[in-house]
């Protein structure tokens, strides 16, 4: 999912007025039970609301780890990012890699008792790519043949999506697309229940074939799902999930510490006295994160369109340390557009701190020491930290920048129409596959919105790229990708800080809890609660 990124910030006081809290909040709930607890029910910590649960329209992570839940795709991941069956039992290639052909299991019900069949499956991709529908989750299926017209209203018929009979369905590509399966694995795939004549389905919007069926949903509040008895698969071993809707991160702590709230991901703030502390540092599931956050050049225009520019400022920061102190090794040094977690080879750090190389550099990119380049973060506290200290070691190297800060709307805005010199961002992966950080991040015909909002061009670059988005042999895709990175990096379009870990507080009641490098892989039907 796009997701903006913002950094930690460490406050050595937070851990004390955690335990204040703590106290203050015991007393009051001395003479009464625990609050907001069900029974039988896992209660998960959401730090927003969620803004929706159909599956056509959700962009944000938190929203697409619930919908997980309540909804199948055709396919999904396993824990090791595998594609395996899911709605379908298997599927075929075609050999010009074009044709996908699903067939569909026989014993699937929707929450509603309605039997799933191939119209469904269709129904559900065509939802997505219709004009009128004007899902922002399109660009997902937009490889289907016929999407294009269909999008734009030309067609009245998407012609890449076929029913062959009632559980088996045809998905024809309009060129080859080998991380096509990994795409269906997204929200924007999932199956709902076709419209019957006459209907229109705005309803059944929130009905699934999931392990979990929605039960209620307070907005701002609370999102309950119960246990679907006739799962198809492995059915849950809870009654069911509660999300408990909590703002502040010092209230979750505490609700977490008080076993109001049996999982939460752990904040920034109270990373340190989490892994302090031995009885919650026993508490603590850690995953690796399909992420990478980098600082961004502006490649379009002066004075970033000179790449030795680039280059100085690539060695004027020490990354490494910066990750050590200040990020509390949360994560690890990334050295290149790619999590490793993505590919089988690796890459050395091309750009190590070197501030004299820094100031050679500089120097031969004949940068005016009068020029003051602008520094676009969003206004929250983390992102403007972060950049104070980027700031303080290009000063040192001789470098003046200034830092404009903006609330996230505005400051996407600017970055995405080129406005800025140098920005701070993160991306995590939709999909497992090195394709989703190289074609839209690095991709000539991705500028702005599309991901490429350091406005990089290379023609030798977007060759590999799209040469390496039809290559079936994982062997010379791989290749392919690892020379495109090798260019990216001597292009240096943007600086890599880290690769982020994922770190989630269980209480010590929830067994097989696990924390995946993709949100959409935990179906949540492998939790338990042991029995005080």
């Amino acid at each position: 999912m796009r997701k903006r990124a913002t950094t930690a910030r460490g406050d050595s006081r937070y851990p004390a007025l955690i335990a204040a809290a703590v106290v203050a909040l015991a007393i009051i709930c001395s003479c009464s039970t625990k609050s907001g607890t069900l029974d039988g029910y896992v209660c998960i910590r959401l730090s927003a609301n969620p803004t929706t649960l159909d599956p056509a329209f959700i962009v944000d992570v938190q929203g697409g780890a619930i919908a997980a839940k309540i909804y199948n795709g055709l396919i999904r991941l396993d824990a090791d990012m595998t594609v395996v069956p899911d709605i379908a039992e298997s599927w075929q290639i075609s050999p010009d890699l074009r044709t996908y052909t699903f067939k569909l299991r026989r014993d699937i019900k929707f929450h509603n008792g309605k039997p799933l069949t191939a119209t469904d499956a269709a129904y559900s991709l065509t939802r997505v790519l219709s004009a009128e529908t004007s899902s922002p989750n399109a660009w997902v299926l937009r490889n289907v043949d016929g999407a294009e017209d269909f999008l734009k209203g030309k067609s009245g018929r998407l012609t890449g999506v076929t029913v062959a009979d009632n559980y088996t369905i045809e998905i024809t590509l309009r060129q080859p697309f080998e991380p096509f399966l990994k795409l269906l694995s997204m929200p924007a795939a999932y199956i709902v229940p076709a419209p019957a004549p006459g209907e229109t389905g705005g309803s059944s919007r929130i009905v699934g074939t999931g392990p979990f069926i929605v039960d209620k949903w307070e907005p701002d509040r609370e999102i309950v799902l119960r246990k679907n008895d006739e799962y198809f698969d492995s059915p849950a071993r809870v009654k069911g999930l509660y999300y408990k809707i909590i703002p502040e991160d010092l209230t979750a702590v505490t609700e977490f510490m008080l076993g109001n709230v049996d999982v939460f991901e752990v904040t920034a703030s109270a990373f340190s006295m989490f892994t302090k502390d031995k009885k919650y540092r026993a508490m603590l599931r850690e995953g690796p994160g399909l992420n990478v956050y980098y600082l961004g050049f502006n490649t379009s225009r002066p004075p970033f369109d000179n790449p030795l520019l680039r280059r100085a400022v690539a060695h004027a920061i020490d990354r490494r340390k910066i990750l050590e102190t200040y990020f509390q090794n949360r994560g690890s040094l990334a050295v290149s557009p790619v999590p490793d977690a993505l590919k089988k080879y690796t890459l050395a750090d091309s750009y190590p701190f070197d501030r004299e190389k820094a100031r050679a550099l500089l120097k031969e990119s004949h940068y005016s020491p009068s020029t003051k380049l602008r520094f676009y973060v969003t206004a929250a506290q983390e992102s403007v930290d972060i950049a104070e200290i980027i700031v303080s070691y290009l000063k040192d190297a001789g470098i003046e920048a200034e830092i404009r800060t903006l609330e996230w709307s505005a400051y996407k805005s600017a970055i995405n129409n080129g406005d800025t010199d140098m920005f701070w961002l993160g991306w995590i992966a939709d999909y497992p596959d090195a394709e989703n950080f190289l074609y839209p991040l690095y991709h000539s015909s991705n500028f702005g919105a599309g991901g490429n909002r350091t406005r990089y061009t290379n023609a030798e670059v977007d060759k590999l790229i799209e040469t390496g988005r039809k290559t079936a042999n994982e062997t010379e895709r791989e290749q392919l990708y690892k020379t495109a990175e090798g260019q990216i990096l001597r292009d240096a379009p943007a600086v890599y800080f880290w690769q982020n870990r994922g770190f989630t507080a269980v209480a010590p009641r929830i067994k097989n809890f696990r924390v995946y490098p993709i949100y959409n892989i935990d179906k949540g039907n492998l939790m338990e609660i042991q029995a005080p």
